[in-house]
């Protein structure tokens, strides 16, 4: 239906004002000056968003070639047979993952656009009803998530097949190396990921931190004119939903090459195709699980209120884990062996697997729910920020309450975590934690959907408030947005939990490298290199968040220079928008600033991820390399969810004092109370939105990145790097 015939299903009055029924008398614009405006901020969302991803894009085509070369020669230049041919189709499986991930973020972003104004338009035709709009934000998210699902799956099972008619593997050694290989499709998801995810989190913060700086001046939220709102509309597509899409992508990819690599070195396993391809069956069984559970919300049990609304996304997770349990069980029973070996475990059943998946798939919903409960308006965590943010150092009391409540978000999920890990490596080794992984990921599907809808209501709203509809579209949208904070961090914290498990698999991957002749490769915590890679690794998290959040600093400070230049009188060379509000904001200026600083920010900490493991392995010993994957594993998972929690909190506090009234029933925006608020939103902007998921991305890349890199590093584990043989 076009944008004009939805607008005009409206009733208007004979001067053609819409007549708001909870606002009657409060003159509105009429259908073509909402349309005039609606087509003018969608096409300046959608041109904003298009020029920063094809810049992005040019940015990631030169890296894939330089990676390209890299890993030609490194994997090239070995004194093994075949070492080219490894190479090359190292390199292919690598453009075919960056190029699926590419996809991926350019799907959601050119999905989320489209939904964005939809969204607005079905709260302005549906007025304080919230079925419309509700429906309109989650079956978007759907369509991005099985999207990325479906084409996930199939490229993966493309390379898998054709590496396989290639390689015919007849005996385990061929397998790994054929595996090895294929390692290179979660390289190059991940590494776009990387760049998305930062890229896209300087951007969008950077224009989100610029515009809430004005909003303590009085400037309503996403008012239209503040210059920096259309950048900061379109970072959140760009880095909310693009940037999401590639990073949940390369968890898939990673968790499955792992899956695959270690099951690789299995006498029992090599050889069977539906076991091989057992990552691929999960995650294709999930689908159709997610597809039935999306029926729920909106078909069943419709959101017709404001609390419908998070009950009705948390029922998605939790009918999704009940429903993909005995799904899980019988892809188990019927695709593995009654008995088997694999990595360092024998005697494996086939319901043991079950076992690590249940375990994994269950996890991850306790790990959502945890999330929920810190970060809701709805619970007492988030409640005690607002309520601290009253009293006296308002800003300072919100700040440190924030704080405490992210540290100790991290208590629960670490348990969750732990408790998987061990059963998983009980039961099934390494090849056991990887089966965690894909049960957590078992239904990304849903994941991507309810994670996706926060960022589209969150712009429905804003567009509401640019185009000047009533006020009672905005409630609406911004009960939607406050649940799709908390569905954001849910979905933050599902990431960052598979993310623990890809990267434990990984690191098994990596560890299996260096096994021969069955031997069991040992780490030892007291040998000095391991201990040394250790301590640098879990430093790595702080390092990289520190590159982060300084350059959402730095482009902040440029977009706050440039809304403020607009502010100023004419005579200082401003627009005084303030008091000649029928001047135009040069929003454009604002959309070019984030887009240059977040390209030319992402560089350097893009560079500490990919470069770290490769100067550990090559310089200090695979041993110092095993320290450092674990050391960046536990301190970036505990960083990451702090961080994203933290900043959940602060956002739905802001939005509950929002939502709050004083004792003559006037709104809390613009009080003491709302600013203070703000201000712990700011802070919260970069934690929750660019270094707690990039941080993730992190824990996943250095692994995957280990696991490719791995032969051409040294020829057994006891090897010594070149420093030690520089130096003995």
């Amino acid at each position: 239906m076009a944008m004009s015939e939805q607008i005009d299903k409206h009733d208007y009055d004979e001067s053609s004002k819409l007549v708001d029924s909870e606002a009657k008398g409060e003159e509105r614009k009429t259908s073509e000056e909402i349309q005039q405006q609606l087509n003018f901020v969608s096409s300046a969302i959608k041109e904003g968003a298009n020029a920063f991803l094809m810049q992005e894009y040019k940015y990631m085509g030169v890296f894939m070639v330089l990676m390209s070369i890299i890993l030609v020669l490194f994997l090239g230049f070995r004194d093994v047979p075949d070492s080219w041919i490894h190479a090359v189709f190292s390199v292919v499986a690598f453009v075919i993952g960056s190029a699926t991930s590419i996809l991926c973020g350019w799907l959601g972003m050119k999905i989320a656009v489209e939904a964005n104004y939809r969204c607005s338009i079905q709260a302005f035709n549906d007025i304080g009803k919230y079925t419309g709009p509700f429906n309109a934000a989650f079956k978007a998210g759907a369509v991005m998530g099985f999207s990325l699902c479906g084409f996930a799956i199939l490229n993966l099972f493309i390379v898998v097949s054709a590496f396989h008619a290639y390689f015919s593997p007849t005996d385990v050694a061929s397998a790994k190396i054929m595996y090895e290989c294929i390692a290179g499709y979660g390289l190059g998801g991940s590494s776009i990921a990387l760049f998305g995810r930062v890229g896209g989190g300087i951007y969008t913060k950077a224009a989100d931190v610029g515009a809430d700086i004005f909003k303590c001046d009085g400037l309503d939220e996403d008012s239209p004119r503040n210059p920096a709102v259309i950048a900061d509309n379109v970072g959140d597509n760009v880095g909310d939903i693009a940037g999401m899409g590639a990073d949940l992508f390369g968890s898939f990819a990673e968790s499955s090459c792992a899956a695959m690599l270690i099951s690789a070195g299995s006498v029992d396993l090599f050889d069977n195709w539906g076991v091989m391809c057992f990552p691929m069956l999960v995650a294709s069984a999930g689908i159709v699980v997610c597809l039935i559970t999306s029926l729920f919300a909106t078909e069943c049990c419709l959101v017709v209120s404001k609390e419908d609304v998070e009950q009705s996304l948390k029922r998605q997770l939790i009918i999704s884990t009940a429903l993909m349990t005995p799904v899980a069980f019988g892809l188990c029973w019927f695709t593995f062996p009654s008995e088997f070996a694999v990595s360092t475990a024998i005697n494996v059943k086939n319901w043991h697997i079950f076992f690590c998946v249940g375990m994994g798939l269950w996890s991850g919903l306790a790990i959502g729910i945890t999330t929920e409960y810190y970060t809701s308006a709805s619970y007492r965590p988030t409640q005690e920020i607002a309520e601290a943010s009253a009293g006296p150092g308002q800003a300072a009391a919100n700040i440190i309450y924030g704080l405490a409540m992210g540290y100790h978000s991290c208590i629960i999920p670490v348990f969750c975590l732990a408790a998987t890990v061990y059963v998983c490596f009980d039961l099934a080794a390494m090849y056991g934690v990887a089966c965690g992984a894909i049960g957590i990921l078992s239904t990304l599907a849903i994941g991507l959907t309810i994670d996706a809808y926060g960022p589209i209501c969150d712009n429905a709203g804003g567009i509401a408030e640019m185009v000047e509809m009533p006020s009672s579209v905005r409630t609406v949208t911004d009960a939607l947005d406050a649940a799709g904070n908390t569905t954001a961090a849910i979905g933050k914290g599902f990431a960052i939990g598979s993310a623990a498990m890809v990267g434990l698999a990984l690191f098994g991957a990596f560890v299996d490298t260096f096994t021969t002749d069955g031997d069991t490769v040992v780490v030892d915590i007291l040998d000095p290199w391991v201990f040394c890679g250790l301590l640098v690794g879990s430093m790595l998290p702080f390092w990289f968040s520190a590159m982060t959040m300084k350059s959402v600093g730095f482009a902040a400070d440029l977009m706050a220079k440039e809304v403020e230049r607009q502010f100023k009188p004419v005579s200082e060379g401003g627009l005084d928008l303030l008091n000649i509000p029928e001047n135009k904001p040069e929003y454009g200026k604002c959309v070019a600033i984030s887009t240059d600083a977040s390209l030319k920010e992402m560089i350097a900490p893009g560079a500490l991820v990919l470069l770290s493991p490769l100067i550990c392995g090559y310089f200090f010993s695979v041993k110092c390399l095993a320290g450092l994957l674990i050391g960046a594993l536990c301190g970036g998972v505990q960083m990451a969810i702090s961080q994203s929690n933290s900043g959940g909190g602060w956002d739905n506090a802001k939005k509950f004092v929002e939502a709050a009234k004083d004792a003559e029933g006037k709104t809390q925006k613009g009080s003491d109370w709302h600013k203070a608020c703000v201000i712990g939103d700011t802070v919260g902007d970069p934690m929750k939105d660019t270094s707690g998921p990039s941080l993730n991305i992190l824990i996943k890349l250095t692994a995957i990145t280990s696991v490719v890199f791995a032969p051409s590093m040294a020829k057994d584990w006891n090897s010594p790097g070149l420093i030690q043989k520089l130096f003995g």
